[in-house]
């Protein structure tokens, strides 16, 4: 009893003690907040109103978890999240009771099934393209479906190598990013489209300038197959790329060209393009030196710069053309951006897309340009429906994330990625196993084209690539769906193209 007594008593000091500190450090807190005038909660309600921001940050997850319906989120909701997961660790992705997509909202888009759908033993494989035919090297493309630039910096090396691996396995292309080549992009295996930032990293010079010597090293590498010249990104058009100092390494520096530790941030344009001529000009150069396909990347903001490029096009001859045209969304968005630009600046791809085609077709140009279109692009459906727009390629960068296993934590911009993909710290790199994660990349891409083909066969074509405009209907303001075709019409040479 005296042993117990003594343990009780020794037990109350402690919890008294640790009362009194918590009492001390409460009445410190308060303290501040009433003295200070930075803050009016804070002033207003001492120590109560510290809980509103802890609040603001916990709501975003408890929305997620708890009370957001499933397709209510953004950028992406629980249902394309769930399909991503189910399809990259080849589980069964079918569902029952029906839909939970609501089709009434104005802009829903959805595919026309055929009284007589295309037999699955009767469909034909999907066929390879063939990019840059013109080029010393011409790239034949074997996946409609590829990895959208992503730099390693912004990913971590385990996330970049586990990407290279699953796109080897799944027989489609990488796009690295305006980060430069790393070793993890080669390891992996995969076919590579290397992309030129408006800083050119790991291409260019001491005084930032494009260096023919470097080109040719990266050209070397027979895993590169093409070079993208960017000039914009959905998530910040009009804004250069941006990695925090912090994850700034001495590898990561050594890849890019770069000082260690300090903000990586790119112009906001090439400083040596100022003009159409000036991108066809550039487009020559990173082709005749490296003797690959080269194309632009661009998120449009207006039919007037088609014209104005392809103009310049025509006049001097089919041969200066970029031999791909990336296309992306206003609402694209791996990349840290100022809020106003990811918001409010751009053409998202349900009107772009058409109107890019478009006049590709009126100025004679579909033939000798491919287009490769990316914003949102995670579903069966998504890239469908890039096909029937007159896409040649989908690309996308956050679905391959998810099917490594991001959550969206929204922490992409900082160095604590919880999933290990977006941050270089080691502890949270150790949960992603590479082996492991490019299985499911491979799954990602095999399941999604498989149900892509699905859609095209209930649609009545045999190929993804026949699928066409008139094969999807929108909800108008109606109320009503119309043709896309009839708000899109496909266009003949020579014919308006605006």
């Amino acid at each position: 009893m005296e042993l117990l007594y003594q343990i009780f008593t020794a037990m109350g000091v402690v919890l008294i003690g640790i009362l009194g500190l918590l009492f001390l450090f409460a009445t410190t807190l308060y303290i501040v907040d009433i003295s200070q005038r930075k803050n009016a909660i804070r002033h207003n309600y001492p120590l109560i109103g510290r809980f509103r921001s802890g609040f603001e940050y916990l709501g975003v997850f408890f929305r997620q978890y708890f009370f957001a319906m499933d397709r209510e989120e953004m950028p992406f909701n629980r249902a394309q999240r769930e399909w991503v997961y189910k399809a990259a660790k080849n589980v069964d992705s079918t569902a029952a009771f029906g839909s939970t997509r609501d089709l009434s909202p104005v802009g829903s888009i959805f595919f026309v099934n055929c009284p007589f759908p295309a037999l699955e033993e009767d469909a034909e494989k999907i066929q390879s393209i063939v990019i840059g035919s013109g080029c010393e090297q011409p790239f034949k493309a074997k996946s409609p479906f590829n990895i959208s630039g992503m730099s390693y910096g912004a990913l971590s090396k385990v996330a970049v190598l586990a990407l290279s691996k699953g796109a080897a396995k799944a027989g489609c292309w990488m796009n690295t990013g305006e980060g430069g080549l790393s070793p993890y992009h080669l390891q992996g295996g995969a076919d590579l489209v290397f992309q030129i930032g408006t800083a050119k990293y790991g291409v260019r010079d001491s005084d930032g300038n494009l260096s023919d010597k470097k080109l040719k090293d990266i050209a070397a590498h027979t895993q590169v197959k093409m070079f993208e010249i960017k000039l914009s990104q959905g998530a910040k058009p009009g804004k250069g790329g941006m990695l925090p100092g912090a994850k700034v390494s001495e590898e990561i520096a050594k890849i890019r060209g770069i000082e260690v530790g300090k903000d990586s941030i790119s112009p906001n344009r090439h400083v040596d393009v100022d003009s159409p001529n000036d991108i066809l000009d550039m487009i020559e150069h990173v082709r005749r030196v490296t003797g690959k396909p080269v194309g632009i990347k661009f998120v449009l903001g207006g039919c007037n710069v088609l014209d104005h490029l392809f103009d310049a096009v025509k006049e001097r001859g089919l041969d200066a053309a970029p031999d791909f045209i990336t296309l992306d969304s206003a609402d694209g968005g791996t990349g840290a951006a100022p809020q106003a630009l990811m918001d409010y600046v751009g053409m998202p791809i349900p009107e772009s897309l058409p109107m890019l085609v478009n006049h590709l077709v009126g100025y004679g140009l579909r033939e000798r340009i491919k287009v490769v279109c990316s914003g949102k692009l995670i579903t069966p459906a998504d890239v469908a429906w890039a096909l029937a727009m007159g896409a040649d390629f989908a690309v996308s960068a956050r679905g391959f994330l998810f099917s490594l296993g991001c959550i969206q934590a929204l922490q992409c911009n900082k160095n604590t990625c919880p999933t290990g993909i977006t941050t270089h710290n080691p502890r949270l790199q150790a949960g992603l196993d590479p082996e492991d994660k490019s299985e499911r990349v491979a799954h990602y891409v095999e399941n999604l084209l498989h149900e892509v083909g699905t859609i095209a066969h209930s649609c009545g074509v045999r190929r993804l690539r026949q699928l066409k405009r008139h094969h999807v209907r929108r909800v108008d303001a109606h109320g009503r769906s119309i043709s896309i075709s009839s708000v899109f019409p496909d266009t003949v040479e020579g014919k308006p193209h605006g």
